[in-house]
């Protein structure tokens, strides 16, 4: 077997992922397309519903929300992931700041991997846990 693959390394060090093993891992690697963004690049818009999420391999990302910057987010970043969830609205708007390379999954790609029983319970779990962060934030 070849030695280890730096985008299921990487998709590995995502929270969204950390409950799948590495078969699983590669399993989502093969349907992410690595896609190079430039800078000043709109990736999502808030409101509008999503088809697409991205795992931001090299470069940042501004979010921002109701027009004000909130936060920015590098690499290892999942982004989108909700929308594809639960067909809502995008809850930013994401754009490039400077050359960016992302993995990008589809809505039929993304669903496909759901199709899984594991992969589908470890990304519920990674979601759980992005939640569970984002309010624990709020709170301080």
């Amino acid at each position: 077997m070849a030695g280890k693959d730096p985008k299921v390394d990487l998709i590995a060090s995502v929270s969204l992922f950390k409950g799948l093993d590495r078969r699983e891992l590669e399993q989502v690697a093969q349907l992410m397309d690595e896609v190079d963004l430039p800078a000043g690049k709109t990736l999502m818009t808030q409101g509008e519903t999503g088809d697409e999420m991205f795992v931001i391999v090299s470069g940042r990302v501004s979010v921002e929300r109701d027009g004000a910057k909130i936060n920015e987010r590098g690499p290892g970043s999942a982004i989108g992931e909700l929308s594809l969830l639960s067909k809502g609205p995008r809850s930013a708007t994401i754009t490039t700041l400077e050359p960016t390379r992302v993995l990008l999954a589809g809505h039929r790609e993304f669903h496909a991997l759901m199709d899984d029983p594991q992969i589908r319970l470890g990304v519920l779990e990674g979601v759980a846990d992005k939640i569970r962060t984002l309010d624990q934030a709020s709170i301080h």
